[in-house]
């Protein structure tokens, strides 16, 4: 795998990737890392319970080509986020984020996610308990307010408390959470988004650094809420269109040397696979990633077919995702 750029965590925070439950595991971040070296990446949401009573290296490991991490914990209890980061710690990530944002049931059932923003006074004992635990930077991703609360008052008392607790960025997805009528997936859609108000919160609370997310589609739109904010972070947009990532260090951090593209992406992905096979791991669990990487392309759902299907064969190998190349080189090698 090639080395990644050293970059700064303040300046890698301009972009980032969201944190997705079941989805941002490390072989989609070995692919991220291909297309930006530049970005900040953040595994899944981790509950305190499974790094303090599970299996912290199979929860925690990461590998050193996958660049700036940041470990999004899932918690309310202080102890417990205390005793989850200190375990965290010889990992190496660059920064600990505490989940305030996921609406699912079984979030709340656990008392933390997006119910969380309804007890800023425990959201900030638990900033303070993981300050104590690291002196790696300690964030927050919340949404702007839940169910029938004013997100005027209530996000600036929210925000208030978690400043006056040490926090040291907060990323805002610009929607409310309706944790009672919504499920999780409406919640991504129906809620209306509402960019200004994350903005105005941002110059209220500056120069606390304050990234935004929520409903960004590409990055022409990005680059508009870089006008007003520190930082965007981008989440399914990039996980159903990967090449997307392949333009951020460009356009967002103005590293034009730094072009991927899908042939050196699938080499580099092979020579990652046939690695993690030696360990047991089976090929479909890295090709589900990498679905989408020739999207708009002639040839592109023979692509996708063959990475989702013949991925999950018996002794399936490097040599699937070679196959799926092929394909569309081939499509381009018609049309020329």
């Amino acid at each position: 795998m090639s080395a990644t750029r050293p970059v700064n965590l303040e300046q890698a925070r301009r972009f980032s990737v969201a944190p997705m439950i079941d989805w941002t595991d490390r072989h989609c971040r070995t692919l991220h890392r291909l297309l930006t070296r530049d970005a900040l990446l953040f595994t899944e949401m981790i509950t305190t319970g499974a790094i303090v009573h599970g299996d912290a290296e199979r929860h925690l490991a990461f590998g050193e080509h996958e660049g700036l991490v940041a470990l999004q914990l899932g918690g309310s209890d202080p102890k417990d986020l205390d005793e989850a980061i200190r375990i965290a710690e010889p990992f190496g990530y660059a920064e600990y984020n505490l989940n305030v944002g996921c609406p699912s049931d079984r979030v709340q059932s656990g008392k933390f996610g997006a119910c969380l923003m309804a007890e800023p006074d425990l959201v900030a004992d638990a900033v303070r308990a993981m300050r104590d635990a690291t002196d790696r930077p300690v964030t927050v991703k919340c949404r702007i307010g839940i169910d029938d609360q004013d997100t005027e008052e209530s996000l600036d008392r929210f925000a208030d408390k978690l400043a006056e607790a040490g926090v040291d960025a907060l990323y805002v997805h610009a929607r409310k959470a309706w944790l009672q009528g919504l499920s999780p997936k409406e919640n991504r859609t129906i809620p209306p988004l509402d960019y200004p108000r994350v903005h105005r919160l941002r110059q209220r609370m500056a120069p606390l650094p304050m990234i935004i997310n929520g409903g960004i589609e590409d990055l022409d739109q990005a680059e508009r809420h870089l006008a007003h904010m520190d930082g965007v972070m981008l989440g399914r947009a990039t996980y159903n269109n990967p090449m997307l990532l392949g333009e951020v260090d460009a356009r967002i951090f103005g590293d034009v040397h730094h072009v991927p593209d899908l042939t050196g992406i699938m080499h580099a992905m092979a020579e990652y696979a046939e690695a993690q096979l030696t360990r047991g791991v089976r090929l479909n669990n890295i090709a589900r990633h990498m679905l989408g990487l020739a999207n708009g392309r002639a040839g592109a759902r023979q692509f996708r077919q063959i990475l989702s299907v013949d991925a999950c064969k018996p002794k399936a190998g490097p040599e699937v995702f070679m196959r799926a190349l092929d394909v569309v080189a081939n499509r381009v090698a018609e049309a020329v």
